[in-house]
């Protein structure tokens, strides 16, 4: 009798926890009702501290982003039952300027050393400051054809130059034509505190740096008038490899054949908290996981916290060329929040009917989920460019893997905070934010559910997708800061 009593506790225990495991299948509204300005805005005051007791960032290679990592991990990790949680380690280029300065005369013109510039000697570089070719003719040693820049120091404005970045375009030609060092002013207001090379090329390069748009238009009004300038050059620069990481979080339920990635880039600019960029995405899709894991899906969801973005991307092209064939063949589609929490609401253009790049076929799909919720709840969207400029652009250019997702601009008007020290907690609203939280619930729910009803599949074989990397031809976006190896100005 006692067996039998204790074969009843038993049956009654592993039917309470049938039921305990047992969940309701996510829906958009479910979703959607789990989002909350406070909590969002609660994750953002908890990455403006982490920057503020670290140095004032969270970049790559500094504690604030080893403290990022911990807060996010821990946080998925509180959710164990329904989620699994791990973090993947991979090699990055550190870089870091040790000591740099820019002389003209007696005055100090303040200067941010690309990433991956040479280095000058120690003592610096003492030359006559000199004009380059304007516009297109600076993006060719052809253009400076008849001037004499051997041995000098070449003042010329960032420009996209065609296939070789706005930065690294006029940073070759001017070392090809002879130029001892290079300083590009910028073609839009803000202020410069972020510019990278893309890779390190010592042969390819000279000592470069990047200054204020007031700055370098003052001293081409001098040259042009007839003065005669000499300046004075010295960077320091560090680059390194470091070991750095990704962060992932994943349903343990739903078809793993049919995964939907959710991705935001976990690091800021060494300037500054980076709250709006990428802080906003970062705790947008914290919050959509906290709401999913009490929920059951169809398909698979994955959630990616990208390391090393602000240096090129390096986090997403890491994970996306180390997938296998069958991983690859397993993503259905990848949403991608970056900037979400300031300036207009930007559903990126999948279809190309206002930028021209077509996204991989689904990616129109996506972008028709963001835009009718929004039209449904009575915002206004703006189609937001592929340039290149964040994540997604690994799940494109990669894997040709459909994409979307949300984006509020980098344009003065838009966050004049870009990339600057002042991207902090204040800088984030509220209001834009959640609306765009909501939006994205009402979009992964959507997905989770009926994706890979409403998404095309895409199977390729593995000599196929590693052909096809670098050869999107990203969108140039006219005033906006976010392009190329994000945007970073290359």
């Amino acid at each position: 009798m006692k067996f039998v009593n204790s074969a009843c506790a038993l049956a009654a225990a592993a039917s309470c926890a049938h039921h305990v495991l047992a969940m309701d299948l996510v829906t958009s509204e479910k979703l959607q009702k789990d989002i909350v300005g406070p909590e969002l805005m609660k994750n953002l005051n908890r990455l403006d501290r982490i920057a503020r007791d670290n140095g004032g960032n969270r970049a790559f290679g500094f504690p604030g982003f080893t403290a990022s990592v911990e807060y996010v991990s821990e946080r998925a990790r509180r959710f164990s039952r329904t989620i699994d949680t791990w973090v993947q380690d991979f090699p990055a280029l550190f870089n870091h300027v040790e000591r740099i300065s820019f002389k003209v005369g007696d005055e100090d013109i303040y200067v941010y050393g690309l990433t991956y510039s040479p280095s000058t000697p120690p003592e610096g570089v003492t030359a006559p400051l000199v004009l380059a070719p304007e516009g297109a003719a600076g993006c060719s040693v052809e253009g400076y054809a008849g001037l004499d820049v051997k041995d000098k120091i070449v003042l010329i404005q960032r420009y996209a130059c065609p296939g070789g970045g706005t930065l690294a375009g006029r940073v070759r030609p001017a070392k090809l034509a002879g130029a001892s060092n290079v300083i590009i002013y910028n073609n839009v207001p803000s202020l410069v505190t972020a510019g990278t090379l893309s890779a390190p090329d010592p042969e390819g390069y000279v000592s470069s740096g990047f200054i204020n748009q007031v700055d370098g238009e003052r001293l081409k009004a001098r040259l042009l008038a007839g003065e005669q300038l000499t300046a004075y050059f010295q960077q320091t620069q560090v680059i390194q490899t470091r070991i750095t990481q990704n962060v992932f979080a994943e349903t343990k339920g739903g078809d793993p054949n049919n995964v939907i990635m959710v991705g935001a880039h976990l690091d800021s600019v060494q300037a500054g908290a980076g709250i709006n960029d990428d802080g906003s995405g970062t705790s947008l899709i914290l919050e959509l996981l906290t709401g999913l894991k009490q929920y059951n899906v169809k398909n698979k969801v994955r959630f990616a916290w990208w390391g090393a973005e602000e240096n090129g991307l390096l986090g997403s092209r890491y994970y996306t060329s180390h997938l296998n064939t069958t991983e690859v063949n397993n993503i259905l589609c990848y949403l991608n929040f970056d900037m979400v929490s300031r300036g207009y609401f930007g559903v990126f253009g999948g279809d190309g009917s206002t930028h021209g790049l077509v996204g991989p076929a689904g990616s129109e799909v996506i972008e028709k989920l963001f835009n009718d919720y929004f039209a449904k709840v009575g915002i206004t969207t703006t189609p937001a460019a592929f340039t290149g400029g964040s994540d997604y652009a690994s799940f494109m250019d990669n894997l040709r893997k459909p994409v979307g997702g949300l984006h509020t601009g980098t344009g003065t008007e838009q966050d004049p905070c870009y990339h600057q020290k002042c991207d902090t907690y204040n800088n984030a609203n509220a209001t834009v934010l959640t609306a765009n939280a909501k939006a994205a619930a009402h979009v992964l729910a959507t997905l989770a559910l009926h994706g890979h009803e409403i998404i095309p599949k895409n199977i390729m074989l593995k000599r196929q997708w590693e052909a096809f990397d670098g050869s999107i031809k990203w969108t140039e976006e006219e005033g906006g800061r976010h392009t190329g190896t994000c945007g970073h100005d290359v």
